[in-house]
């Protein structure tokens, strides 16, 4: 189990550089307002709650399909909710920088839920397989 998790890391590193590398290429293209003064604390925010996510699903893959359909959809639910939880207490603290932040934090959540769903079915496709 450890392969599987330790490839998903580098993985996970090399979409974050990438991600933060497009991010740099925009910060000169677009006007300052469109970018979080909270971006470089997301991004860590983002790889620790995906590591943390994968590493339980992972685990509940190599039990029944139907325990880890329900471990997703309850992992899925509880992220989702302290997602919410962390978007709204940034919006009320950071007042100023609201609009700016709700626009980065939804961008980073759709690229990171979509990244972990698509390794996710990667890995159960190859471990069906064999």
């Amino acid at each position: 189990m450890k392969a599987p998790y330790i490839s998903f890391l580098k993985n996970l590193l090399i979409f974050s550089l990438i991600i933060v590398v497009i991010y740099i290429g925009l910060s000169y293209l677009l006007p300052e307002r469109y970018f979080s003064v909270a971006l470089p604390y997301l991004f860590p925010f983002y790889i620790a709650t995906t590591l943390i996510s994968y590493h339980f699903l992972l685990r509940s893959l190599h039990k029944r399909f139907s325990k880890f359909v329900n471990r997703f959809m309850a992992a899925t639910a509880i992220k989702l909710f302290w997602y919410v939880i962390i978007m709204v207490s940034c919006i009320l603290i950071f007042r100023t920088d609201a609009i700016s932040f709700a626009i980065n934090f939804f961008i980073l959540y759709l690229c990171y839920t979509l990244f972990e769903t698509i390794s996710l079915v990667r890995y159960s496709k190859s471990y069906t397989n064999s």
